[in-house]
């Protein structure tokens, strides 16, 4: 049988560290990995997903996505970003995921380099290396955000610099005098900024500022998974300027055509419905990030806070993480995240208080 062959920049990219722990563990196992809200879809978003199907709303749709939707997405940036779009300017995607390959696929030269933080949310270095890129880490400082002054010397020459604020997968939330001087720097230097805001309802202390405030060259990027507990559903959008917005639907289309109908009905709902669910959400997360908080640094590990998302990004050392691993504590190495903090482990706090006092406890036990 001959030896199968494929394209070099799939076989450069690893599978992500994340994904091959989704299912980890046996009975036993505590699974701190993944990323996913562990709160149910709530019921208003449900019902107009039924009733979409009901009234046989099963199609293709256009392919930016709905208009209500898009003119729904445009009321919640005005309303809570203070960003004026409109509709031509939203793309409605599957997931925040695709909205981000579209901006790489669509923006991403050969050879140019794309910044990110290092560590940082795995996608973006497959993401930019897929559309032909030089992924580039930014480095963080000591209290895990972004150390501005060197970020702006690595950008000078860039073609992108993705912005992840709540930060997966630290918890760090930048200030708006760190956004504001990145984005400018950015503007000046002709490096489009793209701001993946999927975190943003997830603020506890301080408060989120989006980046397309300071600057007209910025994509920001955003999805209903995690703001509504809608992860499965797979629906997010874009919001660029117009000129862009025909470019991404190029690629869209050849290889999506359209989000699922009824998730955008859903997300219509989302958008537009009652929101005391989210509130509710976020301080459950911030109950659970106390607990877990105030757990690890009675054990000796010294952190930041998390300041958003549900995250901590705790220096356990390498040793600590394997043999946590190996006896069911299902915990993220930092390697996963890019090269600069392999002594590090994210522990995802969207899983039950019970859950989180057994972490505790089950490493209390391993450090002994």
């Amino acid at each position: 049988m001959n030896e199968h062959r494929y394209a070099g920049r799939v076989r450069s990219v690893e599978m992500s560290g994340i994904r091959k722990l989704f299912e980890a563990g046996g009975p036993d196992a505590i699974n701190l990995g993944i990323g996913q809200p562990d709160f149910d879809t709530p019921d208003h978003i449900k019902m107009a997903a039924i009733a979409a199907i009901r009234e046989g709303k099963t199609g293709y749709t256009p392919n930016a996505g709905i208009p209500e939707l898009r003119e729904a997405i445009c009321e919640k940036f005005e309303r809570e970003n203070a960003l004026a779009y409109r509709p031509e300017q939203i793309l409605v995607t599957a997931g925040g995921s695709e909205a981000l390959h579209l901006v790489m696929e669509a923006l991403v030269d050969p050879g140019d380099r794309v910044l990110f933080t290092d560590p940082g949310f795995v996608s973006y270095a497959a993401l930019a290396a897929f559309a032909g890129g030089r992924p580039e880490g930014v480095g963080l400082d000591a209290t895990l955000h972004i150390d501005v002054e060197r970020a702006k010397e690595q950008m000078d020459g860039a073609r992108l610099f993705v912005l992840n604020s709540p930060a997966n997968p630290t918890g760090a939330v930048e200030s708006e005098e760190s956004i504001r001087a990145l984005v400018e720097y950015a503007g000046d230097r002709g490096v489009t900024v793209v701001s993946d805001e999927v975190y943003e309802h997830f603020v506890y202390e301080k408060k989120h500022v989006s980046a397309a405030r300071f600057g007209e060259d910025v994509i920001t990027v955003n999805a209903a998974s995690k703001t509504y507990a809608m992860t499965g559903w797979r629906v997010g959008y874009l919001a660029a300027p117009e000129d862009y917005i025909p470019e991404c639907i190029k690629v869209h289309q050849y290889a999506q055509a359209c989000a699922t109908s009824i998730s955008q009905y859903a997300a219509l709902a989302a958008y537009t419905g009652d929101q005391s669910a989210v509130a509710r959400m976020r301080e459950e997360y911030r109950a659970r990030r106390d607990l877990l908080y105030d757990g690890l640094t009675g054990l000796g590990f010294d952190f930041p806070r998390p300041e958003g998302a549900f995250y901590a990004f705790v220096p356990m050392g390498r040793a600590l993480i394997e043999k946590a691993v190996e006896n069911g504590l299902i915990i993220v190495p930092g390697g996963a995240f890019g090269s600069r903090a392999p002594e590090y482990a994210r522990l995802s706090y969207a899983t039950s208080r019970e859950n989180l006092s057994r972490a505790v406890g089950r490493l209390e036990t391993l450090m002994r």
